[in-house]
């Protein structure tokens, strides 16, 4: 694995990366709305992709963290 160095300040922003607050607000209706099963097959192809986004941000945040040798909040 090839190693690279970063600023600190980057490496905090980065760790720092969430989904806009449009976007969660999103995600969150389309979770609600496929719990009560009411989802449309394009809301449904909407969710999938809201929730890998925030699943990747999360990934890169955790790294970014244990980076900097923190723990999530």
């Amino acid at each position: 694995m090839a190693v690279i160095s970063a600023p600190v300040d980057w490496v905090e922003s980065v760790s720092e990366l969430r989904l806009p607050a449009k976007a969660d607000r999103r995600m969150q209706e389309l979770m609600d709305r496929n719990t009560e099963g009411q989802l449309t097959e394009d809301e449904c192809v909407d969710l999938e992709s809201l929730v890998e986004l925030s699943e990747t941000l999360a990934l890169i945040r955790a790294e970014a963290l244990h980076l900097l040798g923190r723990t999530p909040k």
